[in-house]
């Protein structure tokens, strides 16, 4: 019992011990910086891991994120070159580069960031009209961010970008706004009207001109088949009359020569020539050549046929 009450002593001074080390023990996070000073002095700045610091005498002054920050900032009013009112808010993109200058350089930075971003905006804008302010955002967002940059790298603070979030006009200027947009929007809808009607009419004359080729076509192709159909009959009826006179004069020639070999006289051979001539005669051939002997006969006929009349004449005196 006596041993027990005399390790009460090491008991305790082992717990405090314990105590004293897990308190002064710190891990630092990712993306996190603890700037620690020692008896009110700068001492370092504790990057990512595990660290133990003097107890009672170091202390973690300001714990940094180097993450990049965005903050909004409250609509500032501001003036135009033509003395025009408005609220512009904005929004700043920003990130701690350097713990020390940021924990020592200045107080309240974010407060710091705000009056200096409405200043330069103040300063940017009362530079330019109305309708300037309205269509040049990335110009004043470039400027901004170029001024806010340079001035705070003695923070610590790397300024990546600002953007203006909303541009609000006194009212009755948005309601002129709001008129001439929907001006505009009328003046487009009938220009756009108009081309629609341009374009319906453009198709309906290129529809009527293809549809008049299409007829002049058709006509043509008509007009060169009726021409081949007539020159096609045209050959036909030539080969058909070829053909009559080639018959004939095939029948005639086979007509003589029969009679050459049956040695007719040329009564005979007259006769039979007169005969040959009637039979093509009554063909279907529109033209017929004769034969000088038939145009002989011919004469001959004339004449028997002249004077069997006159005899007939007398006959009845």
């Amino acid at each position: 019992m006596p041993e027990l009450i005399a390790l009460i002593p090491v008991i305790l001074l082992v717990l405090v011990a314990i105590l004293v080390l897990s308190i002064n023990i710190r891990v630092v996070p990712q993306a996190t910086v603890f700037v620690v000073e020692r008896l009110g002095t700068y001492k370092g700045t504790w990057q990512t891991g595990l660290h133990v610091k003097m107890p009672l005498i170091d202390r973690v002054a300001k714990k940094v994120s180097l993450k990049e920050q965005v903050v909004d900032f409250k609509p500032q009013p501001v003036i135009t070159r033509d003395n025009v009112t408005m609220q512009i808010d904005t929004v700043v993109f920003f990130q701690i580069t350097d713990a020390k200058l940021f924990t020592y350089g200045v107080e309240r930075p974010l407060s710091a960031i705000e009056n200096l971003s409405a200043t330069t905006l103040r300063n940017i804008i009362g530079g330019m009209d109305l309708d300037h302010t309205l269509t040049s955002r990335d110009i004043i967002n470039s400027k901004i961010t170029t001024t806010l940059d340079t001035a705070t790298d003695k923070w610590g603070i790397k300024v990546n970008r600002v953007e203006l979030k909303n541009i609000i006009p006194p009212e009755e200027i948005q309601n002129a706004m709001e008129k001439q947009m929907k001006a505009e929007r009328e003046r487009r809808e009938s220009i756009l009207r108009a081309e629609g009607v341009k374009r319906s009419q453009i198709l309906e004359a290129e529809g009527q001109k293809e549809s008049q080729i299409l007829v002049a076509e058709a006509e043509k192709q008509a007009a060169i088949l009726r021409a081949d159909a007539v020159r096609e009959q045209k050959i036909r009826e030539a080969e058909g009359e070829a053909e009559a006179i080639r018959m004939v004069q095939t029948a005639l020639a086979d007509s003589i020569r029969m009679l050459n070999e049956a040695n007719a006289s040329d009564s005979v051979l007259r006769l039979k020539g007169i005969e040959a001539f009637a039979k093509a005669a009554d063909g279907n051939a529109t033209k017929i050549i004769i034969p000088s002997e038939i145009q002989s006969l011919a004469g001959l006929a004339t004449s028997i046929k002249a004077l069997s009349e006159d005899q007939q004449g007398a006959a009845k005196q």
